[in-house]
């Protein structure tokens, strides 16, 4: 067919129309000021925290490498046992105990001030008598003593357990005592004293009995610091 007698229209497939784009306006890179603020100012709190811990540290590794702390050591060196009865009939329990212990700072830089310094007596996880020592004050690389007695009486009640315990050890002659410490302490290093310590120190010893006079053999007994 001529294409004069089209007239110029156009009989193909239909054309669809062109698509429309949006653009939302207020997103993308655009950023509200609030959260911006809110996103710098929590980045400069990290980042101030990280290098306050990373100063600290440093800090702490010198004063390490400089001042090489070890542990104060506690012995318990001698113990004299004249009296460790129990009553059942009034659940009293008489007793004569004296001590003999050192303590050993093996710092070269730390001295230690001893402000309070009280001596428990405990026998089955219940305190029969209590002391307080005098304070001191102990300097670099020293060994001081301490010699808390306890003589008296106490109530202690103890189960069925406990007092079949009490008797097992009555035959045999040799008693499992619990001494424990409870002191305040300060730490002198050079011209700088820290704030008050309260470290606890326990003692499991056995003690003999002493009879006719006799005088038994202890064996020393390291201690445990607790922190």
């Amino acid at each position: 067919m001529p294409e004069s007698n089209l007239n110029g229209a156009y009989y193909g497939p239909s054309i669809p129309p062109p698509s429309k784009s949006y653009h939302r306006h207020g997103r993308g890179s655009s950023c509200n000021p609030c959260s911006c603020l809110f996103g710098c100012l929590c980045n400069c709190i990290f980042q101030i925290i990280f290098t306050i811990l990373i100063v600290l540290g440093v800090i702490a590794l010198v004063l390490w490498l400089v001042l090489r702390p070890n542990k104060v050591k506690f012995y318990v060196t001698d113990a004299t046992l004249t009296q460790f009865d129990l009553s059942t009939a009034n659940n009293t329990l008489y007793y004569d105990l004296a001590l003999n212990m050192t303590i050993r700072n093996p710092n070269k830089r730390i001295g230690i001030y001893y402000d309070s310094i009280e001596a428990r007596g405990m026998y089955k996880g219940q305190r029969f008598a209590s002391q307080n020592l005098e304070p001191f004050y102990q300097g670099h690389k020293n060994t001081s003593s301490l010699h808390p007695v306890f003589k008296g009486q106490s109530l202690v009640l103890l189960g069925d357990r406990e007092k079949s315990n009490y008797n097992n050890e009555k035959n045999s002659g040799v008693y499992d005592i619990e001494m424990k410490l409870y002191m305040r302490i300060r730490l002198k290093i050079g011209w700088i004293k820290t704030h008050k310590i309260k470290p606890k120190i326990e003692c499991d010893i056995k003690v003999p009995l002493e009879s006719n006079g006799r005088s038994a053999n202890f064996e020393e007994t390291r201690c445990h610091l607790d922190w």
